[in-house]
């Protein structure tokens, strides 16, 4: 049997022209924000806040640095800054054994022996490690 195998899955679709639907969102979105800035504003706050919204849009929109959307890198930026820059291991609690009961031994054993290690032993070891001279 013969399948069809989709290509080019990464292309997003156009919606509008050439536009994508994200572009097409981050644009509409944009208008939005500047409807809003005009209610607000007056006239020249208006002008110089839309050349601002309009560039952050517009950069949102079609910007891609390293090939990811604009978005993605200030989310990766803003999470490198507010993390930690040294990573410091932290163990996971062990949630099998935290409601076992355990017994807790208070008795120290007093136990020491001592260990003597004959010449024998020494010169039998030393055998082992000695380097043939040439």
């Amino acid at each position: 049997m013969i399948f069809n195998i989709p290509q080019f899955i990464d292309i997003e679709d156009k919606i509008v022209g050439p536009l994508t639907a994200k572009q097409l969102g981050w644009l509409a979105a944009g208008g939005v924000c500047l409807l809003l800035l005009w209610s607000v504003l007056d006239l020249a706050a208006f002008v110089v806040s839309t050349f601002f919204v309009a560039f952050i849009f517009v950069g949102l929109a079609f910007y891609r640095p390293n090939g990811q959307p604009l978005i993605s890198a200030l989310g990766s930026i803003f999470i490198f800054f507010s993390k930690p820059k040294i990573y410091m291991w932290r163990r996971m609690p062990d949630t099998k054994n935290l409601f076992k009961h355990t017994k807790i031994i208070n008795e120290k054993s007093s136990v020491h022996t001592n260990k003597e290690i004959s010449l024998e032993e020494i010169k039998k070891v030393s055998q082992l490690l000695e380097i043939k001279k040439k």
